[in-house]
């Protein structure tokens, strides 16, 4: 594609898609006003009902954005037998903002609207903050290992963030979406981290542990999502947008929630070092299939 039409295209797209997000959000947010005004449980989940469906709008809109660029191929595998009557924790790999573009617009019509764990500064950005909050989106503030050491008292705040959150997940069905690597994928990070793992940062157990702990009962399947973007692994968001995705590769594994799943992560070192090894090793097969699809879509 020439690079003078893949800017004009970028620039389309990224006036669509902020048109898009404003417009389906606005509703959100007036919405979420009259939940800080009026604190009664059943007019809370009317909205957040209200407010599923909004999302819904959005990942249609995004889907219809996406048609931008005709030549777009998608290699999804897994999507079968899945239902928007079921409780889901989705886990996957992370690379780019594209991921959640992609996750909302090809799960939008098999499973209940994602519901993403978020980075706190996302609270502030305009419009999406607020409707996200109105989502039950659960914002998390992660600390260093470094500040918990001079601020112990800041320990297990996220905890008690997913604690409340799953709490408002029983009350209909529910897909949460948990990045559990921590942060976007990058070589530098990779080096820096230690990362046992050739395409992937090191997993972080606790929080989907307690998710698991707390709404164990409910879950129906944990899915297991690896992204990949065979030709634009670099900058894939900006070719999203720009009209550059040549492909979006998509591999869906659905495991059962059994009792082995659930425990005391923080206080039963046992059921904390099987957890980890099962998550460990789902990781590990996941850098595997990674390389295979590397050298399939070499």
């Amino acid at each position: 594609m020439p690079k003078l039409l893949s800017i004009v295209i970028f620039i389309i797209s990224s006036l669509l898609a902020i048109l898009v997000t404003v417009l389906c959000s606005l509703p959100i947010v007036l919405a979420s006003v009259i939940k800080l005004l009026v604190p009664v449980p059943a007019l809370w989940r009317r909205i957040s009902t209200f407010a599923d469906s909004m999302m819904w709008c959005w990942c249609q809109s995004l889907a219809l954005l996406l048609r931008v660029n005709p030549d777009i191929q998608w290699d999804i595998n897994g999507l079968k037998g899945l239902e928007k009557k079921n409780w889901y924790l989705l886990i996957g790999n992370h690379q780019s903002w594209s991921d959640i573009v992609v996750l909302c617009v090809i799960f939008r019509n098999h499973i209940p609207m994602n519901k993403y764990f978020l980075k706190q500064q996302l609270a502030w950005i305009p419009f999406v903050g607020l409707a996200c909050w109105a989502l039950d989106m659960p914002f998390m503030k992660r600390y260093s290992r470094a500040y918990l050491l001079k601020h112990p008292e800041k320990r297990g705040q996220d905890i008690e963030t997913t604690r409340r959150s799953c709490e408002k997940f029983r009350q209909r069905p529910t897909t949460i979406v948990n990045f559990v690597e921590g942060s976007r994928f990058t070589e530098a990070k990779r080096i820096k981290t230690q990362s046992p793992y050739r395409h992937l940062l090191a997993p972080k157990a606790a929080g989907i542990a307690f998710t698991l702990s707390t709404l164990g009962n409910q879950f129906d399947k944990v899915l297991n999502v690896t992204l990949f973007y065979p030709d634009n692994q670099a900058h894939p968001f900006i070719d999203m947008l720009g009209g550059r995705m040549k492909r979006v590769v998509v591999r869906i594994e659905c495991l059962p929630v059994d009792e082995t799943l659930r425990g005391d992560y923080f206080n039963d070192k046992g059921f904390k070092r099987k957890f980890q090894l099962w998550l460990n090793t789902l990781w590990l097969e996941k850098d595997r299939q990674l390389d295979k699809l590397r050298r399939q879509y070499r």
